[in-house]
Parts: C-alpha cells; structure tokens; sequence
C-alpha cells in the first residue's frame, strides 16, 4: 500500500519567480527528489520553480555552523529535485514567510543556505534586501561560448554563489524560446551545471535580462542572475569601479535592483509576495 502524507505548503513568488515553502522545522520530514518533482509540476502538481523547505539550522549538520547566526536554513531544491546553492528571489521569499508566520520578529535578520549566511532586511512596502556576497569569477583558463541553435556569443562566467553564464546580445529575441538549455563551450567549463543570462543595455545602470536556470528552464526571473548580470554591466561600463553602484535589473516578472557596495558585497532588492496556503498530498 502506498502512504500518502498530507504536507502543509505556502505559495509565494519575487518577480514571478515561484516557490512552494514546506515547513519542516525539526528535520523530521525530509523530501525526496521526487517529491520535489511531483510538487513542481505545473499539470500534476502544485507548479513552481523550486521548493523551499523551511528548517531550524541547528538540525541540518551540513549547516549548523550557521545556526549561531541564523536559526533558519532554507533548503532550495530546483524544480528537477536537484539542489542549489542560493536563490536570490527564494531567500526574498522565504524571509517573506518567516515573518509572515512570527518565526521572526526583526526588520532585520539573517537565514542560512548552502552558499553560506545571508542577512536580510524587511522594508515596510513588502520590498525584501538579501545580502548575497561577494561574486567570484570563473577560475576556468577559457571563457564560456554560448550557443543558441546556430549563433554563438561570447559569455562571462561568474559565480554568486550559483554559477552563471553572463551574455550580451543585440536583442533578447536572439535565444529564441529556449525551450533547451543553451549549450556552454568548452564543456567542463560549469561541471555543475550553469543558469544562462541573456542581457541588453537599457540605458545608464540599467539592463534586462532573460534567463535559462539550470534544472527548471526559462524562468520569470532570477535573484542570483540578476545579481551576476549586475556584477558584469558594471565592469563594462565603468572600468573604475569607484564607490558604490547600484543598477535596475528588469526581468520578464518584474523589476529588481542590485547595489554593489564598495567592499564588492552585492544586495539585491525586489518585492515578496505570498500568494496562496494549504496542504498538498505526497506519496
């Protein structure tokens, strides 16, 4: 016979980028790969681009260094039941629902995710700041190509903590429906896998962006894109790198801002919403 669980989940989404949050604060409940799979689909199941399972870190040994700083993990799954390291739009909402359903009382406080602790601040118009690091270059000796059918473009790869393949294009109709992931040359350039930004200049500190997440496919938007795409608009446009600099990043959802501080640390800020809450049947 096959049990069936009946799993509490809160919906929400940061610029259309959609989660289902499952509360599971003692680690007792665990989630499968497949479990992730049926929640995610968009015909058989709830639909999202991720899950986000809500833990007190101190019961997650992978992190619980982290639970003197941060009380909550946010375990992100991609929609594929494969795990990630950070989700800019995940953490905006995630920190939504903490102080949604009191487990926080603060403006301003801070979560862990396997990227390691970010700090969070609440703004009264439902605007959320994640904190996300400082981004990393790709150490690869060659710089990614990316390919889309038969056009090809050069890319910079750049890590926030998730990889990404950072790519200027003419329009953003040039990567077609993306349907399929864009192929990443040479191959071992992103052994984990790479989320692919395709990006235009839209005026001073001011991109748009679309995106292929790896594990889901073309999604509304993406925090740690935006966050990559930010990171690498500023370097082509101001060389100097002096003081503080903060860009509007659009996405197919919405709207959401980048700011790189002096010490290189880049905060995004965008909206949270939580749209919808019950329970949901697992195998």
């Amino acid at each position: 016979m096959v049990r069936i669980n009946e799993v509490p989940f809160v919906k929400g989404h940061g610029t259309g980028n959609d989660f289902i949050l499952i509360p599971d604060l003692d680690a007792k409940r665990g989630i499968t790969p497949e479990q992730v799979r049926s929640v995610c689909d968009r015909h058989r199941g709830l639909g999202a681009n991720g899950v986000l399972r809500v833990v007190r870190t101190e019961c997650v040994p992978d992190v619980a260094e982290q639970a003197g700083v941060a009380e909550f993990f946010m375990d992100y799954r991609n929609a594929d039941g494969s795990v990630a390291e950070m989700c800019g739009n995940g953490a905006r909402v995630f920190a939504r629902y903490l102080d949604a359903v009191g487990l926080v009382t603060k403006d301003q406080f801070a979560i862990a995710t396997r990227g390691g602790v970010c700090h969070i601040t609440l703004h009264p118009d439902h605007q959320v700041s994640v904190a996300m690091g400082v981004a990393t270059p790709s150490s690869h000796k060659a710089a990614p190509v990316t390919t889309v059918g038969t056009r090809s473009w050069p890319s910079v790869g750049v890590c926030v903590p998730n990889p990404h393949a950072v790519t200027f294009v003419d329009s953003l109709d040039d990567a077609g429906p993306l349907v399929e992931a864009p192929v990443i040359t040479p191959g071992d350039v992103f052994p984990e896998g790479v989320n692919v930004e395709f990006v235009i200049d839209m005026g001073p500190r001011h991109v748009s962006m679309r995106v292929y997440e790896r594990g889901v496919g073309e999604t509304l938007s993406c925090g740690t894109g935006a966050c990559a795409v930010a990171w690498v608009a500023r370097r082509r446009s101001e060389p100097e790198l002096e003081g503080e600099s903060t860009w509007r990043v659009d996405v197919p959802g919405g709207t959401v801002m980048v700011t790189e501080s002096v010490e290189g640390m880049l905060t995004l800020t965008g909206p949270a919403d939580l749209v919808a809450r019950g329970t949901i049947l697992l195998d």
